[in-house]
């Protein structure tokens, strides 16, 4: 295997950065894309993700081009693809510690540097053969990177985790931290007027919906709040993705308002698309929301943000605080923290954030850390987001 190199000279004309999974994934990647701009400001840039996941970049001025391929692609897709992106580039930034993003990364470009994973829990001293097998998985690449970096969930930032993506270009990566680091939204579309007749301001975004049942809030919970955040002559517009699932979810909560606060609460019905939602969460006074991509979102228009917290460790992938100076913005574990516009709320316990699938470790688990993270609390955070 041959030595990881400490600092590269390259200045590559080319460069792919490969993103294959969730919406989220691509708007993190968002730093590490203009970062790489000022190191390269004439380079031209491309981005290689899902069909149906990369709204988020729309507008994005440092990508050039967008090439979208099926999460999982058929013998002929996959020969068009590697036809399409063989040896097209002199770079590849590897986002993603999968298998098929390596291919990906190997296939496009003449170099490469990539994330490395690891387990998920972390590993304890009974977890040697995990490790073992997990270094043996990752050895071929490793041997075909220049660098790469490894995924600490606990530890590490996933924006800072992309940003050292970039350690082997600089003679110094601690400068990838000195200056202020922030998420690049997509630029807003204009929001349907059946929609946008109905907003008064101040409204406030709430997105109850995440993508695995072990991440919602009690249904309850949410009446609470709602209720209260009406009573104070706020407008709540509730947030949807088209996913049945979370258009149930709102339906669900909104049978438990009664008329009086039903009809202070317009339901977008899951049917803005991401640059649109974007456009909606920026006129918001705040967002409230659990952990998600478009809480994400909502941190990256600068809109104040509540995200409510269970399993998952804010210091991997708590929303990005722009404008932050640093590789770490949180704590691991806090009942409530807040950095610049976004706080971050969890539930108590000592087991929290566990980083499994809920307590059951499955995705539809519940979660009891997210059970006892009571509405008072939120909305004193709310409280708190109001008065500044």
């Amino acid at each position: 295997m041959p030595s990881i190199k400490r600092f590269s000279p390259l200045k590559p004309k080319k460069v792919l950065f490969i993103a294959t999974r969730q919406i989220g994934d691509v708007l993190v990647t968002t730093p590490l894309i203009s970062k790489a701009r000022e190191l390269w400001p004439d380079a031209e840039f491309h981005f290689l993700g899902y069909r149906g996941k990369l709204d988020m970049l729309k507008g994005n001025p440092d990508i050039s081009e967008i090439i979208e391929t099926s999460d999982r692609p058929g013998f002929c897709e996959y020969l068009r693809l590697f036809n399409r992106l063989f040896q097209r580039y002199d770079l590849a930034f590897v986002t993603q510690p999968s298998d098929r993003a390596y291919v990906y990364g190997l296939v496009s470009a003449f170099h490469r540097v990539g994330v490395l994973g690891g387990h998920p829990q972390g590993l304890t001293e009974q977890d040697k053969s995990k490790k073992s097998k997990s270094e043996q998985q990752n050895a071929w690449k490793k041997a075909i990177c220049l660098d790469v970096v490894d995924v600490d969930y606990f530890n590490q930032h996933v924006i800072a985790e992309k940003l050292r993506l970039l350690s082997v270009f600089y003679k110094d990566p601690q400068e990838l931290f000195s200056k202020p680091i922030s998420v690049t939204p997509p630029c807003g579309e204009s929001i349907p007027p059946d929609i946008a007749m109905q907003l008064h301001a101040p409204y406030v975004v709430v997105h109850p919906g995440p993508l695995t049942a072990y991440k919602r809030w009690p249904l309850t919970y949410w009446q609470t709040l709602i209720t209260w955040l009406c009573e104070q002559g706020l407008q709540v517009i509730l947030s949807a993705s088209p996913a049945k699932q979370d258009l149930q979810l709102n339906q669900d909560i909104l049978s438990l308002l009664d008329q009086t606060t039903r009809d202070k609460v317009t339901d977008t019905n899951g049917s803005l698309s991401i640059p649109q939602a974007g456009a909606l969460i920026r006129n918001a006074v705040l967002y409230i929301g659990v952990d998600t991509s478009i809480t994400h979102l909502a941190a990256a228009c600068n809109t104040p943000t509540i995200a409510l917290f269970g399993a998952t460790p804010p210091t991997n992938f708590g929303p990005w605080p722009n404008g932050y100076i640093g590789p770490q913005p949180y704590q691991l574990r806090a009942r409530s923290q807040t950095v610049g516009k976004i706080t971050v709320l969890q539930g108590p316990g000592d087991c929290v954030p566990c980083r499994k699938a809920g307590c059951d470790d499955r995705p539809d688990s519940r979660s009891a850390c997210l059970d006892l993270l009571e509405p008072a609390q939120v909305i004193t955070a709310v409280k708190l987001a109001l008065q500044t």
